[in-house]
């Protein structure tokens, strides 16, 4: 046990080589062969981070107001008195660290499903860009390994591009996982922190939007592919106002991570989900994955089913400081034209039939 322990830390802390010079001090025991201890650590890597995803803002929230009801409430102050100072950060870029970028979890996370980034055209580092990212899923898998971290080699494929993956402004109100996202290059999906990244921080800056949000992450099951876009143009608009290049993106089996109970419309179940997306922003979905030690049973842990992301060809945005809303309808049309030319191209390398179609909402 000492061994594995000591195995995954050596992962937390970037070296993968700890794992392996651990199985060898230990080539007796069968359980201990190189396979299986690096199936374990991948389904650790994966969990640690869906955990995060549910658990880390309001388990450190917790912490904190404890904290402050003992003797050790100078702690908790000092914290407090840093998240006041430094509340602005994240609208301005975050404060991303290529150290924990590039941690080997992020390599056992990515080879876990695996996640792969598929490059279709060269970006220019003196253009500014949005990424619109689909489908949603459940977690974004795809798009926080890709753009997250560099465990499928993002600044490799795409020199001179710096990527902001935007998520919700709610994650970077709660203490420590405000920090943890920063340090990924993640950044909130407003509108302050987007013009601030497109008009304040020099040219190669690659904004990714999940444009879909939670309306999306209600429809996606197994097997389906829908979008929600057809109503969705302020990323338009404010690609205009910046002249920044837009780039349709699509992960092509992001919907199989999880089982989810979809509600149908006008059941209590959808009632309830369509009010906390209004009210809070994000929409509770029932789902599963399979268990930490079984695929037969059910868990957090999400299926390991290949995600293959592909970046396509970015489209050419003038600036205009007031668009009109002709303008914005025009490159919507073509944005919308894009996502469905490269679905239509991609689609039968992995696993979709010609007649499969994108459906967009």
């Amino acid at each position: 046990m000492k061994t594995i322990i000591a195995a995954y830390s050596g992962v937390l802390r970037g070296t993968g080589s700890s794992v392996l010079s651990a199985i060898r001090d230990f080539p007796s025991l069968p359980f201990l062969n190189k396979s299986k201890v690096e199936r374990h650590l991948q389904i650790i890597s994966v969990l640690q981070w869906v955990m995060s995803f549910l658990l880390l803002g309001i388990a450190c929230t917790i912490i904190l107001a404890y904290v402050f009801c003992t003797d050790c409430w100078l702690i908790a102050a000092l914290y407090l008195t840093w998240l006041v100072i430094d509340w602005q950060t994240p609208n301005k870029g975050g404060r991303r660290s290529q150290w924990v970028r590039n941690w080997a979890v992020w390599r056992y996370f990515r080879d876990y499903f695996p996640i792969r980034l598929v490059k279709t055209h060269n970006l220019l580092p003196s253009r500014n860009y949005i990424f619109g990212c689909h489908p949603h899923g459940i977690m974004c898998l795809g798009a926080f390994c890709n753009f997250g971290t560099e465990a499928t080699g993002v600044s490799k494929k795409f020199p001179g591009i710096k990527p902001f993956l935007a998520t919700l402004a709610g994650n970077f109100r709660m203490p420590v996982l405000r920090e943890y996202l920063m340090s990924g290059g993640i950044c909130p999906v407003s509108r302050d922190t987007i013009d601030y990244i497109l008009s304040k921080n020099g040219t190669g800056n690659a904004v990714v939007i999940v444009i879909g949000g939670a309306a999306e992450s209600l429809n996606c099951a197994p097997g389906k592919n829908a979008v929600t876009l057809k109503d969705r143009k302020g990323f338009v608009k404010i690609a205009l106002q910046h002249g920044a290049d837009l780039v349709p993106v699509y992960s092509f089996g992001e919907n199989e991570a999880y089982k989810q109970v979809v509600f149908e419309e006008g059941s209590w179940g959808r009632w309830l989900q369509r009010k906390f997306q209004k009210y809070i922003g994000f929409a509770p979905c029932v789902f599963h994955g399979c268990g930490f030690f079984s695929e037969d049973s059910w868990g957090l842990v999400p299926y390991a089913t290949p995600i293959t992301t592909i970046v396509g060809e970015p489209i050419t945005v003038p600036k205009m400081e007031s668009p009109c809303q002709k303008d914005i309808e025009l490159y919507h049309v073509l944005y919308l034209n894009s996502l469905q030319k490269l679905f239509d191209k991609w689609k039968t390398k992995f696993g979709l039939s010609e007649t499969d179609v994108l459906e967009i909402n």
